[in-house]
C-alpha cells in the first residue's frame, strides 16, 4: 500500500472514530426515567433533523438532560450513504419529582387571555426581577 493510500485510510479511521455529542442540561435535577433512541433518522448531514423525542407523558416533571451524539455506528451508516442518511442516538433524561416544587420560589403567573404586549411585559419584569436577585423567577402561565 503507498504511502499516499495509508495516509488516506488512516484519515478515515480518524474522523469514524471520533464520536459527535452533545449535551444539553436544564438545570433540573435528573431523575431515574430516560427515553432512548439509538438511531433516530436524520437526513443530509443532520440538516433535516430527526422527529421530536415526545417527552411530555413519559417526564410529568420536565426533562432534566439531553444528550445527542453520532456513535462509532452511527458515522459508518453516514459515511457508507454518503452523509444522506445520519442516524443518532438520543437520550432524555426526565426531571426527579422534586424538580417542580416550587415552594418558596420567586414566581409570576401570566394570565392565558392576557394580550401579547402583557405577556411580554410581565416576563420583561420577571427578568429583572431575576437579575436583581441573582435567582430564577418561575413563570406561570
Amino acid at each position: 500500500m503507498s504511502g499516499k493510500a495509508s495516509s488516506s485510510l488512516l484519515a478515515v479511521v480518524v474522523v469514524l472514530a471520533g464520536c459527535y455529542h452533545a449535551n444539553i442540561e436544564t438545570g433540573l435535577p435528573a431523575g431515574t426515567q430516560t427515553i432512548q433512541q439509538d438511531w433516530a433518522s436524520s437526513w443530509v448531514f443532520g440538516l433535516v433533523p430527526p422527529k421530536v423525542v415526545e417527552t411530555a407523558s413519559r417526564c410529568p416533571n420536565g426533562v432534566a438532560k439531553v444528550e445527542t451524539q453520532l456513535s462509532f455506528l452511527n458515522q459508518v451508516v453516514s459515511f457508507i450513504t454518503i452523509g444522506i442518511y445520519t442516524p443518532m442516538s438520543i437520550k432524555v433524561t426526565c426531571a426527579g419529582p422534586d424538580s417542580m416544587d416550587d415552594a418558596g420560589a420567586d414566581q409570576v403567573t401570566i394570565d392565558p387571555d392576557a394580550d401579547l404586549g402583557q405577556k411580554q411585559r410581565v416576563i420583561q419584569q420577571a427578568a429583572a426581577r431575576s437579575l436583581q436577585t441573582g435567582t430564577p423567577v418561575l413563570l406561570k402561565f
